[in-house]
């Protein structure tokens, strides 16, 4: 399959169109599944016992929330290498969604935090670094919608989204390479971390569903941009939300 063709808007505003409701459709079924999983079929912790339910959703919303900046810094990336309006659109339509999945993480890890640490927060590097991701999707929506000119906000703001980039691995290795309360990763290879194979399971389907919304929410997003822009090229007046978009 050629996906350079998918470099037109038009196209790729099509392909959108298509691909929308699937993603919708999947992120429904897989979130459904990855809640009756985690809180119905995972069994309880040994030492946390039902309070460690609240990381099928804290563990898949901080994964997305530092992937979903690398894939938005990404199209920043190809923006400012290429000038193609395409990926400055998508990068901003990302945003938004990484910003969600950031505070739902943070709070999420604060209501897991309260039982556990004691604590509701902490100046804990990775939970630091985490907020500091935060204030990253934020000040990139906030540049984009201050500065004067699409073209000029998308310079910009691709500039600060790969500035930002350095924060990821922070974030990820922050618990290697400072003291923190902060447990280690969840998953993966030598991460010190026993589960059964229902939690696992748990976790996965649902950061497939969290994958799924984020596809299909950016993929409407990017359309409404795209529709603002080329009404705004016509000298028509965007809707409201074509507005607020642009």
């Amino acid at each position: 399959m050629n996906w350079f063709r998918f470099a037109s808007p038009r196209r790729f505003e099509r392909f959108a169109a298509r691909a929308t409701p699937w993603f919708a459709a999947a992120s429904v079924v897989l979130i459904a599944g990855g809640l009756v999983i985690g809180l119905a079929i995972a069994p309880a912790d040994a030492l946390q016992r039902d309070v460690y339910r609240i990381m099928f959703v804290h563990v898949p919303a901080a994964w997305m929330s530092m992937f979903i900046y690398l894939v938005m810094a990404a199209y920043a990336a190809l923006h400012l290498a290429m000038n193609a309006r395409l990926s400055a659109m998508m990068a901003r339509a990302l945003a938004p969604t990484g910003a969600l999945f950031t505070a739902i993480a943070l709070i999420s890890g604060a209501l897991w935090g309260k039982p556990t640490w004691g604590a509701w927060w902490v100046w804990d590097a990775r939970l630091t670094s985490e907020l500091l991701l935060f204030f990253l999707y934020v000040g990139f929506l906030a540049l984009h919608a201050a500065l004067d000119g699409t073209r000029r906000a998308d310079r910009a703001c691709s500039v600060l989204a790969l500035i930002g980039v350095v924060n990821i691995p922070i974030i990820y290795f922050s618990v290697q390479w400072w003291y923190t309360l902060h447990q280690g990763p969840s998953l993966g290879f030598g991460s010190g971390v026993s589960m059964t194979q229902s939690m696992a399971c748990g976790i996965v389907v649902m950061t497939a569903g969290f994958w799924a919304y984020a596809i299909a929410i950016t993929l409407a997003r990017v359309r409404v941009i795209m529709r603002a822009s080329a009404r705004v090229a016509s000298g028509e007046r965007p809707s409201r939300i074509e507005e607020r978009a642009a």
